[in-house]
């Protein structure tokens, strides 16, 4: 990385386009123009590319080529599966999903909400994990689906998505979970872990903005949001953005085969990043479980001090945090409250995100001017 540039410590936010990842979807933007639905030639060369990608998404799940369905994005891919099977199965008028879901599924049960149907939503615990207890008290006979998703993007805990598919099949009810954050940093099988549909989102996995997949099992009752040809056998209609797609499945393929190493290597820095802060910030908290969460996520609270203010004074340090500021005054984020942190303490809150880019050298950077910024603003108590 430039050493000039600030350590971009945001992959949970986007990611850059691999090298490869872009060397795969040059062709289909210069050369391979063609329409996939197209008979002739230039058309059947670009169906046979997104047909590819297809295999190639399938094989990162654990599923089957037709049980793929390419979309514009991760929103798009929940906001389908939510409202598609809501509208399949008019007879079952609950939804479960959590009290921590990201605004691409939280907007959804909402407009449901807004149109007659009941939504529950699982509180979670101190380390931020769905209460099952709690789960099983509201996942009943009239549960069309339960949407949870399977890594929160704020503190990366991982969610008891296969107990959850359990829990929600025993009424006969669908589960559906946003895999956004957690494609190529921890395996996701979707047999194992049980689920009927599973959002992803390609900018999340260093493939471009605009493109995502949604995995519908065989069999699972969903109608199309949209309107329009048969693209996606009816099911997301719109000609195919053959270079995205071509993009996320070369992404796919990347991730497949290299999971295990960039786990191992990113959450070695990612705690190297963790014990280099806590030497040096008395009172820094970690948001979430200590193990079950993602290997590129840390997400802590510096005491007596704004994350917003943090990191406003650390120009080396590309974060986030989960705070919204609105006219001058600044909100804590509502998944680091529903840990029951003290709405004060949780101002505190950042977001340090890992990736494939990553080096030792960045969390030995990242870290030292963190902490200089944290004793620049923090508040004498």
């Amino acid at each position: 990385m430039n050493s000039f540039a600030p350590v971009y410590l945001d992959h949970n936010a986007t990611t850059p386009l691999l090298p490869e990842v872009v060397e795969a979807m040059l062709p289909y933007l210069l050369e391979h123009f063609g329409n996939p639905s197209s008979s002739h030639a230039v058309g059947q060369r670009a169906k046979q590319a997104v047909s590819c990608a297809r295999q190639q998404v399938a094989a990162l799940l654990g599923c089957q080529d037709d049980e793929v369905f390419f979309t514009s994005g991760g929103t798009e891919a929940n906001n389908l599966a939510i409202r598609g099977v809501a509208e399949a199965l008019p007879q079952r008028r609950r939804l479960v999903t959590s009290a921590i879901e990201h605004p691409a599924t939280e907007k959804p049960c909402q407009w449901l909400a807004a149109h007659g149907h009941d939504i529950k939503r699982i509180q979670s615990d101190t380390e931020g994990r769905v209460r099952l207890p709690h789960a099983a008290e509201l996942i009943d006979q009239e549960t069309a689906l339960v949407t949870v998703m399977h890594s929160n993007n704020e503190t990366g805990v991982l969610q008891p998505i296969a107990q959850l598919a359990e829990l929600a099949h025993r009424h006969g009810a669908l589960l559906h979970t946003d895999a956004a954050q957690s494609l190529g940093k921890v395996a996701v099988d979707v047999n194992e872990l049980g689920v009927d549909l599973l959002s992803l989102a390609g900018h999340k996995l260093y493939a471009p903005k605009g493109v995502g997949a949604l995995y519908v099992r065989r069999g699972t009752p969903i109608l199309p949001l949209v309107l329009g040809a048969g693209h996606e056998r009816g099911l997301r209609p719109g000609t195919e953005n053959v270079a995205s797609i071509v993009a996320l499945g070369q992404a796919c393929e990347i991730a497949r085969v290299t999971l295990t190493q960039e786990h191992v290597r990113q959450s070695q820095l990612r705690d190297r990043l963790w014990l280099a802060l806590l030497a040096q910030v008395p009172g820094l908290a970690l948001n979430g479980h200590p193990q079950l969460r993602l290997p590129n996520t840390l997400n802590v609270r510096f005491p007596r001090a704004s994350g917003t203010a943090l990191l406003a004074a650390c120009p080396d340090v590309a974060a986030s945090t989960g705070s919204a500021c609105h006219d001058g005054g600044e909100t804590a984020s509502a998944v680091v409250l529903a840990l029951g942190v003290g709405a004060l303490d949780a101002l505190g809150a950042v977001r340090l995100t890992l990736g494939r880019g990553t080096s030792a050298a960045d969390i030995d950077r990242a870290a030292q001017a963190l902490v200089q910024a944290w004793q620049q603003t923090a508040v004498a108590g």
